[in-house]
């Protein structure tokens, strides 16, 4: 259902980018008063063309087959590099004050209590302690409390990396796309001067131009996601290293709390 929503939202977008793009290209090509009564010598002063039409101008250039591709990869990318960031940003958590307040309740009420507080504590964390309390409230050993607390962490570190491998899926095809629109470009070339039977620069600035544009496009896209991929890496590695440490601190509790 979250997949289904997603292209629902990225289908909406591209719908409204390109409504937005017919609606500037009629707005453009009337003419108005103003420009038609404008002096011949005003019309030699070059025009400042806003961003976003120099870039659907160059989106244009670059064909629209493949530069819809390229887009649909930097979309797809964030959408999910935003996904990831919001939920590993969900994900942590006070170890400190969980740890504190779990021995707390450990010395009050048990396993039991313990269990409890880690249940209404939100995180990674709080769920692999919870997992140990209920192994510890049935009665087995520490052993196995400690095994089903390893268990717990391999799971919640790969709910952690879950969509990691499409991240990078588009970081490597959008650069493709642009090389493959960079070939084409280089054919279109060849075929211009096959027809034309003239290798003059005119001929051959067609095909070159569009080998150029999906080659930029391809790189920028790629570069984008890269480093929010980075970014989402160490802020995983971030979350591993506490939980690791947060379960060391839990079975020295555990040891301390069966000792006595």
């Amino acid at each position: 259902m979250k997949k289904f929503f997603m292209f629902l939202a990225v289908m909406g977008v591209m719908a409204f980018s390109a409504q937005n793009a017919v609606a500037q290209d009629e707005q453009a090509a009337e003419p108005t008063a103003t420009e038609v009564a404008a002096p011949a010598a005003d019309e030699t002063l070059p025009e400042e063309v806003p961003m976003h039409q120099a870039l659907k101008t160059k989106f244009i250039e670059g064909g629209a087959g493949f530069m819809a591709l390229v887009i649909a990869c930097l979309i797809l990318g964030l959408a999910l590099c935003i996904e990831r960031i919001l939920y590993l940003g969900f994900s942590k958590t006070n170890t400190k004050k969980l740890i504190a307040k779990v021995e707390a309740a450990l010395k009050n009420g048990g396993y039991e209590a313990a269990k409890k507080a880690c249940v209404e504590t939100r995180g990674p964390v709080a769920e692999i302690f919870a997992e140990v309390f209920v192994r510890l409230g049935k009665g087995q050993s520490i052993e196995d409390a400690e095994k089903a607390l390893v268990d717990r962490g391999g799971v919640e570190s790969s709910k952690m990396e879950q969509n990691l491998s499409w991240i990078s899926l588009f970081i490597a095809i959008a650069p493709s796309l642009g090389f493959l629109g960079t070939v084409i470009g280089m054919i279109q070339a060849f075929d211009a001067i096959m027809v034309a039977g003239d290798m003059s620069p005119a001929v051959v600035a067609g095909g070159m131009k569009v080998a150029l544009i999906t080659t930029v496009g391809g790189l920028i896209v790629a570069v984008i996601l890269q480093i929010f991929y980075n970014y989402i890496l160490s802020q995983v590695e971030s979350l591993t290293i506490e939980m690791e440490d947060a379960s060391i601190s839990l079975m020295d509790i555990l040891v301390k709390y069966q000792g006595k």
